[in-house]
């Protein structure tokens, strides 16, 4: 089977999973309302009037695009691509990889636009705190217009306590999450349908044939208006990416039996009142209410922007993690926030990377008007590489019909294209942001992911190999002292130079020597039975090999506290870890270009130490440094 398909859930765990789901998965598609039609006709071309034609003509094409995009593509079909339950671009990037070992321009190639498509998700997740919270709290205006001076700095006020209480974690806010998004998609479902009564008419927006005839009948415009219409599709992928918490059901239930419709609902009541009174298209959203619950719906809507802001925030602490995991990127200090939820963690330089970004952009940008330019070419460029995965993962794993696969990726790409070129257009106005922060990191990754390479070649030529050091040992013998000595290496084939360096100069060897190493599967985890690997070499050496899926945190005392054949038990105060420490310096034709050498050595200088991403005790190692020219 494609998909795996667990025994129906009790009911209660069913509805708690619905609501947790509502809190996570929804928030960014679920503030969408807040500014998606504004921006249609304020910039959506400059020459679209708000006319009953051009007003079913968009409400249409934003109705259908959440069917295409949301409903179909990503509900019924890429959600089906779930890699031991996981979703999200990196492990569909991971299960496209399976059997693609013969195929090396092929696994190049995805694991190539998989870094693309992560680059711009940290693009997106600085964008839609900014634009979301601002949009918020720009409904104070329409209550108090002497306000406007305050927008922006209550904005930044705001950012910057969301991003100050990252560090406790959402173990304890997390339970608010389900409770007020449900009331928040409760109340743009009342929202729409007061005003949908008030004029049924708007009704016919659903048919298709609106929306094919406002592209027909003005191209140009219908083709710019659609960098617009995206805004409220923003969010789709987080229906597959945040799979692995809630499972596919419940998230294919929250969506079609309650988000979906509360969604379409708003957006016709806006139409519906646009309808009434086009000079409402200056805050369509805000002025569906009466005035005296303008207050208590700015407020509302700010909690609501600061759920889907936690939301995006918490994805790309997991998908930093993932990227070191993966070798995308250098170690990352990470802290684990909750007692029970193993993904719940805290990335501190990822954190404060995000609140500079998003408070540049609030302050660059001063209007969610502003930011919508920006807004959205990152976020369609990470949906077109998903559908591209996918047919990956359809054509070469599960081995799906060639013709039917294409034709059903041809359609969803044709729709993610004419968005992404909407888009396009406009990144003189702002959409050079994501693009700038997603080819930095680009840059940055691969850069990383070669020097590692690099390196690793360089130590392997220079490396003895662990076979022709025991005969040595055996042939020589070292002066052994009690205990246990563990080496962290690389490469299990290859003497580990701390450990050459530690006899070279201390002339002594312990009595039980483990070369250990540690590998990151493209998997999310991997099963107890797969995880470690001995071997004995004789002479008291032992050869460990520790694997971990990309989504799982490594612990090696722990690991090595269950392993029963390599010597005996581990003592924990009898053992010792070595650690290499390499010092690069630039040799005098680099393997790199100059500047990528230099980042690399920065990168390989300001990583997290070994000693704590691998759960190490810092009082039981050692470190023995080695200089290396790269």
């Amino acid at each position: 089977m494609n998909e795996s398909t667990p025994g129906t859930a009790p009911p209660d765990r069913t509805r708690r999973l619905l609501l947790a789901a509502l809190g996570v998965v929804f928030g960014d598609i679920g503030t969408s309302p807040l500014y998606a039609i504004r921006e249609c006709f304020s910039h959506g071309g400059g020459a679209l009037e708000v006319s009953p034609a051009s007003i079913l003509g968009v409400l249409s094409l934003i109705v259908w695009a959440q069917v295409l995009l949301i409903s179909l593509k990503y509900a019924l079909f890429v959600m089906r691509a779930d890699n031991q339950g996981q979703g999200g671009i990196l492990a569909l990037m991971a299960l496209a990889l399976h059997g693609q070992d013969a195929r090396r321009r092929s696994s190049l190639a995805i694991m190539g636009l998989a870094a693309v498509g992560a680059a711009l998700f940290f693009g997106d997740g600085m964008l839609t705190p900014a634009i979301s919270v601002l949009s918020a709290v720009e409904g104070l205006e329409l209550a108090a217009p002497w306000l406007h001076p305050f927008v922006v700095p209550l904005t930044v006020v705001v950012v910057i306590g969301l991003f100050a209480m990252q560090s406790r974690g959402t173990e304890h806010v997390g339970r608010l999450f389900g409770p007020v998004m449900a009331a928040w998609f409760s109340v743009l479902a009342a929202m729409g349908l007061w005003q949908v009564a008030g004029d049924p008419s708007v009704l016919a927006a659903l048919d298709p044939r609106h929306a094919a005839r406002f592209v027909a009948t003005d191209p140009v415009v219908a083709f710019v208006t659609l960098g617009a219409v995206f805004l409220a599709v923003t969010g789709a992928e987080a229906l597959y990416a945040d799979m692995g918490h809630f499972g596919a059901r419940p998230i294919r239930l929250a969506w079609f039996a309650f988000v979906f419709p509360a969604l379409t609902l708003n957006y016709l009541g806006q139409g519906a009142l646009l309808l009434a009174d086009p000079a409402a298209v200056r805050n369509p959203f805000y002025l569906m209410v009466p005035s005296w619950a303008l207050l208590p719906l700015v407020l509302l809507a700010t909690a609501a922007t600061v759920i889907a802001s936690q939301a995006v925030i918490s994805g790309a602490f997991s998908l930093a993690r993932q990227c070191v995991q993966l070798g995308f990127l250098p170690r990352l200090e990470t802290r684990h926030t909750s007692e029970h939820e193993i993904g719940q963690i805290y990335a501190p330089q990822v954190n404060w990377m995000l609140m500079a970004g998003v408070i540049a952009l609030v302050v660059g940008f001063r209007s969610s008007s502003s930011l919508a330019s920006a807004y959205g070419i990152a976020v369609t460029g990470t949906m077109a590489i998903d559908g591209i995965l996918f047919w990956f993962v359809a054509r070469r794993v599960w081995g799906w019909n060639g013709v039917a696969t294409s034709a059903l990726v041809a359609m969803f790409l044709v729709v993610d294209l004419a968005f992404l070129g909407s888009n396009a257009l406009k990144i003189a106005d702002g959409g050079w942001f994501p693009l700038v922060v997603g080819a930095a990191l680009v840059a940055v990754m691969k850069t990383w992911r070669d020097g590692r390479r690099l390196l690793a070649e360089q130590m392997h030529q220079a490396a003895l190999p662990v076979a022709d050091f025991v005969s040595e040992v055996a042939r020589r013998p070292a002066q052994r002292v009690a205990g246990t000595a563990v080496f962290l290496t690389g490469s299990p084939e290859g003497a580990p130079h701390a450990l050459l360096h530690n006899l070279k100069h201390n002339r002594i060897l312990h009595e039980r020597v483990v070369f250990l190493t540690v590998r990151f599967r493209d998997a999310p985890f991997v099963s107890p039975g797969q995880r470690v690997q001995t071997e004995d070499l004789g002479q008291g050496f032992h050869r460990i090999v520790l694997s971990y899926g990309f989504k799982e945190t490594p612990n090696i005392p722990r690991e090595l506290d269950r392993v029963r054949d390599a010597g005996g038990p581990f003592d924990p105060m009898q053992t010792s870890y070595f650690l290499g420490r390499e010092r690069l310096v630039l040799r005098d034709r680099p393997l790199m270009a100059r500047w990528r050498e230099k980042l690399f050595i920065v990168m390989q200088h300001n990583q997290s130490s070994a000693t704590d991403f691998f759960g190490i005790p810092p009082n039981r190692v050692v470190e023995l440094g080695a200089q290396v020219e790269v």
